[in-house]
């Protein structure tokens, strides 16, 4: 089995390939970058995702340090730009809380990889021995609850739903206090795919946070973005709105494989502060790989 930085690597194929082509036709001859160079560099970073401000402050690192890229050429390019991604994605991941159960909800809109994220989540926690509730708060598309269903009865993980239609919130709190009676370790909510435009549907999603914490004191402890990679800047919109409507506390960064925009993770991670947790790059559960900012960095421009 290939290993993490390796499948990573596969995954940032095609950002890296946009990142890294302007970079070598305009290093190789190892001389000081004019003007139009570095044009052309910044252009190449923005159409890879990394956002106006990070691409921004990596530019004026750029020109401070053309000296040594002049002198080391594209390795020197690389191992720069490589430095500024890798100090704006550490970011500092809360400490585990003791609460039992510890409650994750899963954000974002349909189509972003939300149920299958917290099934491969499941599994992972149920391979380390803890006790696990998947939890269908989705109560608009039943297709939703069944599979998320499907990855309980995979995983081993107890399963809790509503009738379809049924009030989330309600949903939740049924679910909540069964995982708490049960002592359950941890209790992963599917909430609805919602538009972030949606007032009405982020609305609820407040309502729903304010219920789990009513029930369990803390929770949801963590509140996980769930955002397609091939979204490109759209995610950065959708990250916005829902850190208003819900918060987020990660992220977790879906179909990197086959995308060449996984440069939004420096974008959303500029603006937001919050880490990634996560990232996706294929359909295995062993794909879903824990976020490692030095090895995304590298997967960009190794």
């Amino acid at each position: 089995m290939a290993g993490v930085l390796d499948r990573l690597k596969q995954g940032l194929a095609r950002t890296r390939e946009v990142l890294e082509t302007p970079v070598e036709d305009l290093v190789r001859g190892r001389r000081p970058l004019a003007a139009a160079d570095l044009d052309a560099i910044e252009e190449a970073l923005l159409v890879a995702d990394l956002g106006l401000p990070f691409v921004q402050r990596a530019m004026q690192t750029l020109k401070e340090k053309s000296g040594e890229i002049a002198t080391g050429g594209a390795p020197a390019m690389r191992a720069l730009l490589s430095q500024e991604i890798r100090r704006t994605l550490e970011r500092p991941v809360a400490a585990p809380v003791s609460a039992r159960p510890h409650v994750v909800f899963a954000l974002g809109v349909n189509g972003a990889g939300k149920t299958t994220t917290l099934g491969k989540l499941a599994q992972g926690l149920r391979g380390q021995g803890r006790s696990v509730m998947l939890l269908a708060a989705d109560t608009f598309r039943a297709a939703a609850a069944e599979q998320l269903e499907i990855w309980a009865q995979r995983s081993g993980a107890s399963f809790h739903r509503g009738v379809e239609g049924a009030d989330p919130s309600s949903v939740l709190t049924d679910g909540l206090r069964a995982a708490r009676a049960r002592g359950l370790d941890a209790v992963l909510v599917d909430t609805a795919g919602r538009l972030h435009t949606k007032g009405n549907l982020m609305a609820e999603l407040a309502k729903m946070v304010r219920v789990a914490e009513r029930e369990i004191p803390g929770a949801p402890h963590e509140r996980l973005l769930i955002l397609d990679a091939t979204t490109g800047s759209n995610g950065l919109n959708q990250a916005r709105e829902f850190a208003k409507a819900g918060g987020i506390t990660g992220i977790v960064l879906t179909k990197l494989d086959g995308t060449a925009k996984g440069g939004i993770a420096v974008a959303i991670v500029e603006e937001l502060g919050v880490p990634i947790r996560w990232v996706g790059v294929g359909e295995s559960v062993e794909d879903l790989l824990p976020f490692d900012a030095r090895q995304f960095a590298l997967g960009l421009f190794a």
